[in-house]
């Protein structure tokens, strides 16, 4: 019976790992087992133990199959490290959390040696926007999200990505090397049934990457969800994603204490990623992820 259960299981844990994005949404289900996808990894150790207790080399061979699907998608991500060499812009994003008494130190540490910096969940006149004005010349803000730049920062609207209110914005930053298109945007939650909002401000994201013919383009900002979300397809690609690119291990950024997904994002077009990472945020819920690129 125990042999029976191990196959079986790895059998479906292995179709789900490769066949995720086939998965009915279940009422919203999916979309968070997706960003929480490279966990079901541990299925696999639980699933072996299984096959020893049930002294069956069949079953161990079984379990092989979710092993490898596993390997094939998450190992990179593992055994990668940033390509470095020079960089010509680094960058920022980070949920300062709306309550967060401390969002100024947060931004501080964060920012001291970045060249861009978005930031979500801001209070206007708050302690994170009154700290960055310190530390940056040029600033862009609308709602409760901004942008901050070493550099002047043009060509500023803000945007209505589907949620019927601002939440997001694009600016044109003017860097030594060229013009870099930038877009700071913090999407609508995603729940256990509760996706309709999230998937519309996805969709619209997408539409204004699509219909942007810049030649280097930044999106920063909390998205709501993972990579390895079926709602980030069309938004990357074309875009990719800094962390997937130049950045060792999956750079979690959600819950700040114990992370377990990445809803906070740098993606990039027309430029060379040489590093990523993700850096604590005092005091708020999220850590922040950052990234260097060579223009």
């Amino acid at each position: 019976m125990l042999k029976r259960v191990v196959v079986v299981l790895s059998a479906a844990v292995a179709a789900v790992l490769a066949g995720h994005r086939f998965v009915p949404s279940l009422g919203g289900f999916t979309t968070v087992m997706e960003s929480l996808l490279p966990w079901l990894g541990l299925a696999v150790p639980v699933l072996l133990l299984g096959a020893v207790l049930a002294r069956s080399t069949a079953a161990a061979g079984a379990v092989l199959a979710p092993a490898l699907v596993w390997a094939f998608m998450f190992g990179p991500a593992l055994l990668r490290r940033p390509p470095g060499g020079p960089s010509d812009l680094a960058v920022g994003t980070v949920n300062v959390g709306v309550r967060n008494n401390a969002s100024g130190e947060a931004v501080r540490a964060v920012a001291k040696d970045l060249d861009l910096l978005a930031a979500q969940e801001l209070t206007p006149g708050g302690p994170a926007a009154a700290q960055l004005d310190r530390m940056f010349r040029h600033r862009y803000a609308v709602s409760t999200v901004g942008l901050w730049s070493r550099y002047p920062i043009t060509r500023k609207r803000p945007l209505d990505v589907g949620m019927g209110w601002v939440r997001a914005l694009r600016a044109t930053v003017r860097t030594p090397k060229g013009d870099v298109t930038v877009y700071v945007m913090h999407l609508a939650s995603a729940r256990p049934g509760a996706t309709t909002s999230r998937d519309a401000s996805l969709e619209q994201a997408r539409k204004l990457i699509d219909g942007d013919a810049s030649k280097r383009i930044l999106l920063l900002g909390d998205l709501n969800t993972a990579t390895t979300d079926r709602g980030m397809r069309g938004l990357t690609p074309p875009l990719q994603d800094a962390q997937e690119v130049a950045g060792g291990g999956f750079g979690f950024t959600w819950p700040a204490r114990f992370p377990v997904t990445r809803p906070d994002h740098i993606l990039f077009r027309g430029m060379v990623a040489t590093e990523a990472k993700v850096a604590p945020a005092t005091g708020s819920d999220h850590r922040a992820a950052i990234a260097s690129f060579r223009l």
